[in-house]
């Protein structure tokens, strides 16, 4: 069983959520899966400086960045086959908003990159099973836009305290045809007819416990659904 896993950098600001990444990739190992990370080759949006938050003056490689977390062993989304992999998962982080769409400054309205889209398509149109956590729902949810796929997704809860709007993010995922559920850090969301597992992660205000715990439950009904 081989999961293919989608970075879009390395750190939360600017790429993907280390945390969420590093708990994917052990949660798969868990279950008796190898793993087979990707990531497009493409310039990030920005640099953000993770001590302060500032923008950097320098130009960074989605592809470069990401191979720090998977230890070198990663290709370019341009080489996925759908044939090669039994599931995807994508961790969040802001790089699935800025590198992997532009839902970060256009909201659901924001291009999503091209081979993204299409791994994200072939997935589900391969009945295959996808995985998104934190900010990965809304990348789901702007793949699948137009494709008449109407996939249950979340990205938190209003209920329970969040950094992020939630309640906003929510109705952008219903604008692209999808259908947002509300879930705690406590939950997953299981859309069986389509196969995808969807886990709010750090959208919700959370330790660094209940992270892992929620991505275990995400990776361990992916591997369930295989």
């Amino acid at each position: 069983m081989q999961i293919g896993v989608i970075l879009s950098g390395c750190g939360v600001y600017d790429g993907s959520e280390i945390h969420e990444a590093v708990f994917t990739l052990l949660a798969i190992k868990e279950n008796n899966a190898e793993v087979m990370c990707y990531a497009p080759n493409i310039e990030q949006h920005h640099v953000v400086n993770h001590l302060d938050g500032s923008e950097m003056n320098e130009t960074r490689n989605v592809l470069i960045e990401a191979a720090r977390i998977a230890r070198g062993k990663i290709k370019s989304l341009d080489k996925f086959d759908v044939n090669d992999v039994d599931a995807i998962v994508l961790p969040g982080g802001f790089g699935a908003a800025k590198n992997l769409t532009k839902w970060a400054f256009e909201g659901p309205a924001g291009e999503i990159n091209h081979e993204v889209r299409k791994t994200i398509v072939e997935m589900v149109m391969a009945n295959k099973p996808v995985c998104g956590l934190c900010m990965g729902p809304t990348v789901i949810a702007k793949a699948l836009e137009g494709t008449g796929v109407r996939a249950e997704l979340t990205v938190g809860t209003t209920e329970e305290k969040s950094p992020y709007d939630i309640g906003a993010i929510s109705g952008g995922v219903d604008q692209t045809g999808a259908v947002s559920v509300q879930k705690t850090i406590r939950e997953i969301a299981v859309d069986s007819k389509n196969k995808i597992v969807t886990a709010p992660c750090y959208m919700m205000e959370a330790n660094i416990l209940e992270i892992r715990n929620n991505v275990k439950a995400a990776i361990d009904k992916t591997v369930e659904m295989i």
